[in-house]
């Protein structure tokens, strides 16, 4: 009971802060951070605004360098480097999968219909989460065990036909680069995304490690009981070999939007393979998303792991950007994270 006490205190203590009348930034935070987690943060040109805290039990603010886990905005990196292998000429996008990974997918779907660019978009009709897979003696996964393990699973539905979000899409999307470059698929895009752009506080985690470089924002799961919340911390908790090209990433607020600004700024893909990018099917292309702002449109992915962290970088094609986290997987407050990006770009 002792317990108890302590955490709904700790939690009281570190509610939303009173923001400054004229700061309408500021504003909205706190609002999402009283829906979201512990603590939220939204980093743009006019700097670092945060709310709540990084760690329950403590007052210790999220800053711009604190390292979290990025979730599905690693898919952006991820077609990022396909984009490139078909710059390259090694790889076409309207060609079937069963070109570059013949016998991969099989079973309930067809990979002589399934193209490059349907799983990119997520309107390959592939399940969205690998449910059964074998784990390895140490408890990590391979690419191959969990794009295995989802081929008996039911489609969402017909090649082509809908968007239908699925991870195991971009863990075939892991398959062609490893099959394509002869390398594994995290050192591939370490070597071409992260290291090339000097993204030092940015990693593609090997098997096994769940390690979160330092400083880090813990990750927390709860519930709600009226104005509380009870929160489990996750941080370390789960394999990220089991997320790999589909979301085992970590990054900062800082690096993060320097990559989105990079690659909508031409220096990641050619133009055409940008344009392709930016081709939308409901307002999502290859791993960007389509937001509508109320000033003009942004460009840009958001992020979800059960580590605890949720996350959403923004960037418009004028350069301003805006990247947010919050230290629990969040989707649907309201206010949102894309209200907190909308303001802290628009103003």
């Amino acid at each position: 009971m002792k317990r108890l006490v302590t955490i709904v205190c700790a939690i009281m203590l570190v509610g939303a802060a009173p923001a400054r009348a004229d700061d309408a930034v500021q504003t909205v935070l706190d609002r999402y951070q009283a829906q979201a987690g512990p603590g939220a943060a939204v980093h743009s040109a006019s700097g670092t605004r945060t709310a709540g805290t990084g760690k329950i039990n403590e007052q210790r603010p999220i800053t711009a360098a604190d390292h979290f886990r990025i979730g599905s905005q690693t898919k952006t990196f991820t077609a990022s480097v396909v984009l490139q292998l078909v710059d390259e000429g090694r790889v076409e996008l309207d060609a079937p999968i069963s070109r570059y990974l013949p016998g991969v997918v099989t079973g309930n779907y067809n990979g002589d219909v399934i193209t490059v660019r349907q799983l990119l978009q997520h309107t390959s009709g592939l399940v969205r989460d690998v449910r059964d897979a074998r784990a390895n003696p140490d408890g990590t996964f391979t690419l191959a065990e969990l794009v295995r393990s989802a081929m008996d699973e039911p489609a969402q539905s017909a090649p082509g036909a809908a968007l239908n979000y699925s991870n195991v899409g971009y863990l075939v999307i892991g398959l062609l680069i490893e099959k394509i470059t002869g390398k594994p698929a995290g050192e591939v895009i370490t070597e071409r995304i992260i290291r090339s752009l000097g993204l030092t506080e940015t990693e593609f985690p090997a098997a096994g490690n769940r390690a979160l470089k330092s400083p880090f924002l813990n990750g927390y799961v709860g519930g709600r009981l009226g104005p509380f919340f009870f929160w489990t911390e996750m941080t370390t908790a789960i394999e990220l070999s089991f997320w790999s090209t589909a979301g085992a990433m970590s990054s900062t607020l800082d690096d993060i939007q320097r990559f989105y600004r990079a690659l909508l700024g031409g220096r990641v893909v050619s133009p055409a393979a940008l344009a392709e990018m930016r081709r939308t099917f409901n307002s999502y292309g290859l791993a960007l998303a389509q937001v509508p702002l109320s000033c003009g449109v942004a460009w840009g992915h958001n992020g979800a792991l059960t580590t605890g962290h949720y996350s959403l970088t923004l960037v418009t094609d004028d350069g301003r950007f805006a990247s947010v986290v919050t230290n629990t997987n969040a989707p649907g407050t309201s206010p949102s994270a894309i209200d907190v990006a909308d303001k802290a770009i628009c103003g």
